[in-house]
């Protein structure tokens, strides 16, 4: 078996204890110092747990990389080299076998140390860092995943125009060009990019601050109300500094909603402890899940500048947590009293350090115990085992095989395990930071990211009740949501986050305020939107039916004239032998009473709901029935002019003229419109149709024409018997006769054409029900013209004037 061996296992930390030089004297961090603690407990966890590695003791040894890469390269080296002399890739002694690093707070520093080792700083990887650095292991999710997060926290308060604050250096430059087409693919719009300085002195910071003092003006005069920063730890300090400064420069206070990754931290140098931190309250960060081991805090809280030999830090840290002196030779400065020893962590403020294991420290201490049970795991290998007691060495291979496989529940209940990458598989905390006057914080977790879970699910577990600091900021948007009824406008070289609002257009509705996106949406053919525009509502349908006043006045009057017109009719069959209706063919004035009364009771197929059969009737029964009524006068015209034209007794025109020539003209007339129909019905006849369109808020029932050449061919023929028969009859008009009918015949086919050349601009230019009104008001009032026209000095003579119904009177010529 292996003894003790204290040597035998070197962690190396290159711890990030950040040293400032601030005219010519050293400054730590001293939050930073819980990372030692943090390494340090777990180590004598470790030690003391038979369980792991028994019969072999852990050591550590930690060197303060300065956060400067040159720093810890030299110190990689020195490791490997002989103890004390600078001998690269020769090693002289048997004592401080490297077997695992542990660091890397920054980027440069994880990549200078990639032998092995496992960085507890949030790190994103170059392309083919895998191949390139196959034994560095991150104990962080990959720095990726967190811009979801961020994207996915925006668009949940509904922040879609933001700033964007970068360290001015290659991962600042990887990060925007990540981030800004990340950000547009969700509709989030950057107002700004401020870069900041990666590092600098504070007179480097000031003189800074004065040559681009245009540039962090842009930080106080934005409208954007959310700020994503992306830095590591120094960075956070430059930007304390812009702020320390801001008042010199007459800024106004800043209130804004801070968002930051993994990386930042609330740590302050001691020159730094009463400056101001409320302009990062409500701040919101993403930090790898964190969790308190059992005893940490009771570690912490024996803590004393004796507690441990060969901690090379503790001296520093006390004297600048608490601002005092441990070594009596140095008091001679200024401003500074003796430490008594005792002092408690508990009473130092958040910014210089926490009680309670933060996330980064967490990482160290989870990075100790994957080392601790890889080699705990390489040595209960039979093969390996046997390999340790002949060579007397670990192979970093061997134990990089058992690193890349391990999982394991750590004290605090949670599983650590690695991916393919090499990068911990765990969930990012959102944490909402409360910042108070006196220098103490606290943090709140509001919610979780979730890199694992499926789209649009990484977010989790947000709390609807985040800092009243939070919850009262207003959005951060370029303008005002658009109200129900409006909907955005794009304005013209400016981002598509900034736009106008324009009322919905017709048919379209926005029912919600408040939304990421335009909510503007088309309502559904069965639906049309209201007034306002802000809901789509049923759409209401219309026709001309019974029911209502329009229809019931069209039917009144249809049921007038058609019983006038069989009132007509039967008093010209009491009538029948008297001059007067004998006159100028009895047989057609028939017929054409029997037309005009069924013109009179056309309009009833039009009115109602239309259906198949009344559609296909409507205009067929129309047509046939009007070219009969207009064939008839036409017959009774030209019988009127043949009957002045045939003069001489005996002679042909008169053999010729009858009832057969009237009722010949009569029935071509009508056979002809007949044809028009038939060919209508075979080639496309009229089928019930329903408009959503024409009307707001209706569907318009009504009978498709389905072809409109053939509806005008009819209308276009009755219009030719019209002419024709206003033509003869004009030229007959001054015949002598007592009762002359052309002249009556004329003033019907003037008032019958008035009547359908002003029909055509009314029925296209009317819609839904008003167009089959315009049709049956023109179907009355020209059959009414025909009855009035021709019948009405007829009836006057039978009725009131009998005496002038006489064959004596009617031959009488002037």
């Amino acid at each position: 078996s292996v003894n003790q061996c204290k040597a035998f296992f070197l962690l190396f930390l290159p711890i990030i204890f950040a040293v400032h030089s601030y005219h010519s004297s050293s400054s730590s961090v001293p939050k930073n110092y819980q990372h030692v603690l943090a390494l340090a407990f777990a180590v004598k966890e470790i030690n003391e747990d038979p369980r792991i590695l028994p019969n072999i003791s852990l050591g550590f040894h930690i060197l303060n990389s300065y956060y400067t890469p040159r720093m810890t390269f030299k110190a990689i080296l020195n490791l490997l080299s002989t103890q004390h002399r600078f001998v690269p890739n020769f090693k002289c002694h048997n004592q401080n076998n490297v077997i695992a690093l542990i660091g890397g707070c920054l980027s440069e520093i994880s990549a200078n140390i990639a032998i092995l080792s496992l960085t507890y700083g949030s790190f994103l990887p170059p392309e083919g860092a895998k191949t390139q650095m196959p034994f560095l292991y991150q104990m962080v999710p990959n720095e990726a995943h967190q811009y979801l997060g961020v994207v996915r926290l925006l668009q949940h308060f509904g922040w879609t125009w933001i700033g964007l604050v970068a360290v001015d250096d290659d991962r600042g430059n990887r990060f925007l060009q990540t981030m800004v087409p990340m950000l547009s693919q969700h509709g989030i719009c950057y107002e700004f990019i401020v870069r900041i300085p990666k590092w600098s002195y504070i007179e480097e910071m000031i003189a800074l601050g004065m040559k681009d003092r245009s540039n962090f003006e842009i930080l106080f005069d934005c409208k954007a109300n959310v700020f994503f920063v992306y830095g590591e730890p120094p960075s956070f300090q430059v930007l304390r500094m812009l702020f320390f400064i801001a008042p010199f420069f007459e800024f106004p206070p800043l209130g804004k909603v801070w968002i930051t990754t993994s990386h930042w931290d609330f740590a302050s140098v001691p020159l730094q402890r009463n400056w101001d931190i409320q302009t990062f309250h409500g701040y919101l960060s993403f930090s790898v899940h964190s969790n308190q081991p059992l005893g940490f805090h009771k570690f912490v809280q024996m803590v004393r500048p004796s507690w441990a030999k060969g901690d090379g830090f503790i001296q520093d840290f006390w004297e600048h947590a608490f601002n005092c002196l441990l070594s009596l030779a140095d008091m001679i400065q200024d401003g500074k009293v003796t430490c008594l020893g005792d002092e408690k962590l508990e009473a130092l403020p958040g910014i210089l350090f926490e009680m309670s294991m933060v996330g980064h420290s967490y990482n160290v201490y989870n990075a100790v115990y994957a080392v601790a049970h890889a080699l705990n795991a390489l040595y209960e290998s039979r093969f390996i085992h046997r390999k340790w007691v002949g060579k007397e060495k670990l192979a970093i291979q061997n134990l990089h095989h058992f690193l890349s496989t391990i999982s394991f529940n750590n004290t605090a209940g949670d599983t650590v395990h690695f991916n393919e990458n090499g990068e911990l598989v765990a969930e990012f905390d959102v944490t909402n930071w409360l910042m108070f006057p006196n220098g103490s914080m606290a943090r709140v977790r509001v919610g979780s990211l979730n890199p694992q879970a499926p789209a649009d699910q990484e977010l989790n577990h947000l709390l609807l009740l985040l800092s009243a600091s939070v919850q009262a900021l207003p959005l951060s948007v370029c303008n005002d949501n658009c109200y129900p009824g409006y909907s955005r406008k794009k304005r013209e070289r400016e981002p598509f986050c900034c736009y106008d609002c324009a009322a919905c257009p017709k048919g379209m509705i926005s029912n919600r305020k408040g939304r990421r996106h335009d909510v503007r949406r088309e309502c559904l053919e069965q639906l049309y939107s209201n007034k306002e525009q802000t809901q789509c509502i049923p759409r209401i349908p219309s026709f001309l039916s019974y029911e209502e006043t329009l229809g019931i006045h069209l039917t009144i009057l249809t049921v007038y004239f058609s019983f006038i017109t069989a009132l007509v009719f039967g008093l010209f069959l009491k009538h029948k032998d008297t001059p007067i209706v004998k006159a100028n063919n009895r047989s057609i004035t028939y017929i054409l009473l029997i037309s005009l009364l069924l013109c009179f009771l056309c309009p009833l197929l039009f009115i109602g709901q239309p259906a198949k059969v009344t559609c296909l009737l409507r205009q067929m029964v129309f047509g046939i029935v009007f070219s009969v009524a207009l064939s008839s006068i036409l017959a009774k015209t030209i019988t009127v002019l043949l009957a002045f034209m045939a003069t001489t007794p005996g002679s042909r025109m008169r053999k010729r003229m009858g009832k057969g020539l009237a009722i010949s003209i009569a029935l071509s007339g009508s056979l002809i419109q007949t044809g028009f129909c038939s060919l209508w019905v075979i080639t496309s006849p009229p089928f019930p149709d329903v408009d959503m369109h024409s009307l707001d808020g209706k569907i318009i029932l009504e009978c498709n024409e389905g072809s409109a050449h053939m509806f005008y061919s009819v209308l276009g023929y009755l219009g030719v018997l019209a002419i024709v028969s206003f033509i003869v009859a004009f030229l007959a008009r001054k015949l002598p006769d007592s009762f002359n009918e052309a002249k009556f015949i004329t003033f019907s086919m003037l008032v019958f054409c008035s009547v359908w050349f002003t029909f055509v601009p009314s029925y296209l230019s009317t819609k839904g029900k008003y167009v089959v009104a315009v049709e049956i008001f023109s179907i009355l009032s020209s059959s009414a013209g025909l009855l009035g026209c021709i019948f009405g000095p007829k009836c006057y003579i039978i009725v009131l004037r009998p005496a002038l119904n006489s064959r004596d009177h009617l031959s009488y010529r002037q």
